[in-house]
């Protein structure tokens, strides 16, 4: 065979061959596409997922917050259960201690008759005083205002007694209560006003006479010279009602050099 016409006999099968090359790297592109394709949907699926995902966390970190912000306020809460439970009369304390040692001065349930020298209740033995007829709650807690207003301290008595035993569910038990206490105030026998104010602090937690019968207690306290339970009674009242009118009091006679003596 000539060998001039050689190459021309091969023409034919790089023609075709040339032919699949190109028909395959057009398949071959068309897959790069798709992946192309594929890879941008995943990614875009994959941005969609992670905002999920980054929304989640931020759920989680705002749950977090509330959850540490309500332990901060329970824990504020419980500190002020704690002040509270400091304040129930079956606390075993120095304040306590004192105050059995009074209702043991006083002879309180043991028929203990106090001598005119040691005790002003003397004078209300002196009166016979009638029990009330069936008045209302209301009705007995006026008279007794009105005695007391007059230095009728055993009239007055009478009547918030009364009070008390007919209408225990009376939303005036606290009020009748707490004037007990004042009218042994006002007769300047602090030991047992310091036992009646007591019986506000433990048994009404939620009066609105608390605050006032934890200053006037204090007060007692210091009127017969027991400064410490004195200053322990006006720090409880500035922890447990720092907003009230009482607390301000309270602060100013913390303030007087002989309740700042350790």
């Amino acid at each position: 065979m000539n060998k001039k016409m050689k190459p021309f006999l091969f023409l034919p099968v790089f023609a075709l061959a040339a032919c699949a090359s190109k028909s395959d790297f057009i398949v071959v592109q068309d897959d790069v596409q798709k992946l192309k394709t594929e890879a941008e949907t995943i990614k875009s699926q994959s941005a969609v997922s992670y905002s999920d995902v980054q929304q989640v966390r931020d759920e989680v970190s705002r749950l977090r917050g509330e959850i540490e912000e309500s332990n901060h306020k329970n824990s504020n809460s419980f500190s002020r259960l704690g002040m509270e439970d400091s304040l129930l009369v079956h606390q075993v304390g120095d304040l306590e201690s004192r105050l059995l040692k009074i209702e043991q001065y006083l002879g309180v349930g043991k028929g203990f008759i106090l001598s005119t020298a040691t005790s002003p209740e003397k004078k209300d033995s002196v009166a016979v005083v009638k029990t009330p007829g069936k008045l209302s709650d209301a009705a007995l807690l006026k008279a007794g205002v009105e005695s007391l207003a007059k230095k009728k301290y055993v009239v007055a008595r009478e009547s918030f007694n009364a009070l008390l035993k007919s209408y225990p569910k009376s939303e005036a038990v606290d009020s009748a209560q707490f004037l007990i206490a004042e009218s042994y105030f006002s007769e300047q026998w602090y030991e047992k006003a310091i036992l009646e104010y007591q019986v506000v602090i433990a048994k009404f937690l939620i009066s609105p006479k608390r605050p006032a019968a934890l200053y006037k207690q204090a007060r007692s306290f210091e009127m017969i010279g027991d400064l410490v339970n004195a200053k322990a009674r006006y720090k409880d009242l500035i922890s447990v009602y720092p907003a009230s009118p009482e607390a301000g009091l309270a602060k100013k006679r913390l303030k007087l050099p002989e309740l700042q003596r350790p």
